[in-house]
């Protein structure tokens, strides 16, 4: 019943924020311009405004954060560590890599969604060599074969940027790389939307093994938990719902490490009941964090991953304190 109350008071807080992210901009439209546009029969400009830009944005700003607090939930819940996120393995890295060799190539101008799906291909990539390296010898292993492709991703990035053939592309990575949603189109929303969804879906049918691993990796197989199985949910649900999201919004962090933390103390402790509320979290998170990137008026336009990663270090910083008082 309470979890109940949890999701339905998040949804209204989603639905409401979602509303608010139609009519937020460097200018703000006003409702009746907006429904009379959206009512008539050939729209206006408000319309459009709306359903060709805002409207894309908003979508991914759902889908993107929550992948980021579902799958931060699952990879907390899978290493039984409270400062586990999507980037722990490799995923983000990789899909970064993937579209900056794009960019750096310049795929783009002969193929023009060719940097979300080299982002892709670079997150499959990833996880791939991660369930590869750290299969089988447990969750700690998994954890250090993810920081060994992370590490190889970074490299591969700061080898783009260090060869940049010219200044412009440089600075196209280095934008791409700070995370962003303006000028996505329904054409990104279409192209990443299957794979979110899909690997939302692996990351949800790992619950049951979260609340058995919980007890331990012995007990967890006691009960009949394949934990290959679930190292293996984990790894490539997070490869396909965040590399997908990575692919088209560029590299966005701390979504997925302080949803769930928020949730938590709501819910309870037990990993599966958290899994739908970080999820939703996520996205109100996200959501806010893009418009707030709106509202700040700076000379252009501040960067959505900036922006977390300001509000998300002191809450990083926070969680390191509460965890130090904690600990015996």
């Amino acid at each position: 019943m309470r979890d109940g109350i949890i999701i339905i008071g998040l949804l209204l807080l989603l639905a409401g924020m979602l509303a608010i992210s139609l009519l937020a901009g460097r200018v703000w439209l006003p409702i009746a311009e907006v429904w009379h546009g959206l009512s008539a029969p050939h729209g206006d400009l408000a319309a459009a405004i709306v359903m060709q830009l805002r409207l894309p944005r908003a979508v991914l700003a759902l889908e993107a954060g929550a992948a980021l607090g579902l799958s931060g939930a699952v990879l907390q819940g899978v290493t039984r560590n409270p400062l586990a996120e999507p980037g722990l393995l490799g995923v983000s890295a990789g899909a970064a890599l993937g579209a900056v060799l794009a960019i750096y190539f310049g795929l783009g101008g002969h193929f023009a969604p060719a940097a979300p799906i080299a982002g892709l291909a670079g997150a499959l990539l990833a996880s791939m060599l991660t369930f590869a390296l750290g299969s089988g010898g447990g969750t700690i292993t998994l954890v250090l074969a993810g920081a060994a492709v992370s590490a190889l991703a970074a490299a591969g990035i700061s080898l783009a940027l260090n060869l940049a053939p010219n200044p412009y592309a440089a600075y196209e990575i280095m934008t791409w790389l700070m995370g962003s949603l303006a000028d996505r189109s329904w054409f990104d929303v279409v192209l990443v939307s299957p794979f979110i969804i899909l690997g939302a879906a692996m990351l949800l049918a790992s619950a049951r093994a979260l609340d058995a691993l919980a007890l331990g990796e012995a007990q967890a197989r006691s009960l009949g938990i394949n934990l290959r199985v679930l190292y293996l949910l984990a790894v490539f649900g997070t490869a396909l719902s965040v590399g997908a999201s990575t692919a088209v919004t560029g590299a966005i962090g701390f979504i997925g490490l302080v949803a769930p933390h928020f949730v938590r103390p709501l819910v309870g402790f037990q990993p599966s009941r958290v899994l739908t509320p970080a999820a939703l979290a996520g996205a109100l998170l996200l959501l806010v964090a893009d418009v707030a990137t709106r509202l700040i008026h700076i000379s252009g336009e501040l960067k959505l991953g900036v922006l977390t990663s300001l509000i998300g270090t002191p809450v990083f910083f926070w969680l390191v304190v509460r965890l130090r008082k904690l600990a015996p």
